[in-house]
């Protein structure tokens, strides 16, 4: 962050009362160009964004108008979804433990297809497609067993994995449901975790695909419409604004080098931190500067129930100081929760900081106010966009 644009945005934000989350749309808008970009190069690819990430009305509705699909886990995200404009017929939805309201709603909705995760679900949604003279399209997460240079939170492919189906169980799961009619198998689903910088670790998910794909045909069973691999994609915490956009040509380049699709065959992708991560920032202004025995805190207004992911997962996170171009001293950056883990970063040299700094803690557009909490009765934060700031 350069200091034009430090002294811009304590302009800019200067008036508001922190915490807030910031969404820079200029740079969400180029991140949704540079993936249009790639995926044009590529037949068949389709693209769901993962609402999970980043549901902020504003931004949902600027990655609906740059053409995207939806990834959904809930009956609330799909009715956000549905809100925001994303036709239902470009809206998948998973999860291992979906409602039957949040069937009902999906199929009344006409969703693209379930991605189901255990038989029993399989069963439920026949069930419940029947009484309501419909069809489910269904696409089964499968659990590739396929590790991933992460945290082991955010690891989903595991066999110890609570998601998906164990991959002795495919067969069985396919011809239990090409014999219910209540549904319609359409294809296959993996998703091998999240914040993946890698790329290993995607040819490595292509490999395994392939094979299983050898192995259904050589079962007799080719009718397999689209191959689904989730998401994943990382991206860099440490440097934001030296990489403010992933690299999508070597994560979209590793799927058509190393995975076989058959003919016709569409490829899905269900990026979500890729998308947001990046465009995000929590602005917070700093109460205090208490000095103890061994080191010195900055206790700002922001807290864990704005940004869990530093408490939840040790998640580091770049933080600056958009009102000191001091020299650096060493703080732990501390929230004012009541919980000693309210921590979001320790020993970390920030500019000399003052009561009132206003400090933005960068690369928090995925997993940020989404997952906010009102713990401690404290208010939920608001949200702002470049346009809301220039009215």
């Amino acid at each position: 962050m350069d200091n034009t644009f430090k002294q811009d945005m304590k302009e800019r934000f200067g008036r508001l009362r922190t915490p807030f989350y910031y969404y820079d749309t200029d740079l969400l808008k180029e991140t949704l160009d540079a993936i249009k970009r790639e995926t044009d190069r590529h037949e068949g690819y389709r693209l769901h964004y993962a609402i999970k990430a980043c549901a902020n009305p504003k931004v949902l509705r600027l990655i609906q108008q740059a053409g995207f699909g939806a990834d959904c886990v809930s009956g609330g995200e799909i009715q956000a979804c549905l809100d925001s404009g994303f036709p239902a017929g470009e809206i998948v939805f998973a999860g291992v433990g979906k409602a039957d309201w949040e069937i009902e709603l999906a199929l009344k909705a006409g969703i693209q297809y379930f991605n189901v995760e255990s038989i029993p679900e399989l069963e439920v949604i026949a069930d419940i497609a029947t009484r309501m003279g419909k069809v489910a399209d269904v696409s089964f997460r499968i659990n590739p067993d396929v590790g991933a240079h992460t945290h082991a939170n955010i690891t989903t492919g595991l066999a110890e994995n609570k998601f998906g189906i164990a991959m002795e169980d495919m067969e069985r799961v396919i011809r239990l449901a090409q014999s219910l009619s209540g549904v319609r198998f359409v294809g296959l689903h993996f998703h091998i975790g999240s914040q993946i910088l890698e790329m290993d670790d995607f040819e490595a998910l292509c490999q395994r695909i392939n094979e299983l794909q050898d192995r259904l045909e050589a079962e007799g069973i080719t009718e397999v419409k689209n191959i689904n691999v989730g998401g994943g994609l990382g991206i860099d915490y440490e440097h934001p604004d030296l990489h403010p956009v992933p690299d999508f040509h070597a994560y979209f380049e590793t799927y058509a080098r190393h995975l076989n699709l058959r003919p016709g065959q569409h490829l899905h992708f269900e990026l979500g931190r890729a998308v947001v991560g990046q465009c995000g920032s929590l602005i917070t202004r700093c109460l205090y500067v208490k000095q103890a025995k061994a080191k010195q805190f900055v206790i700002v207004d922001a807290g864990m129930t704005d940004l869990i992911r530093p408490a939840l997962y040790g998640a580091h996170h770049c933080i600056q100081n958009l009102s000191s171009t001091a020299s650096a001293e060493t703080y732990d950056v501390v929230g004012p929760i009541c919980e000693s883990s309210d921590i979001f970063q320790a020993d970390y040299k920030l500019p000399s900081t003052r009561r009132g700094d206003l400090l933005a803690i960068r690369s928090a557009g995925a997993y940020g106010e989404i997952m906010a909490s009102r713990y401690n009765c404290r208010e939920l934060p608001e949200s702002y966009t470049k346009e809301d700031l220039e009215k």
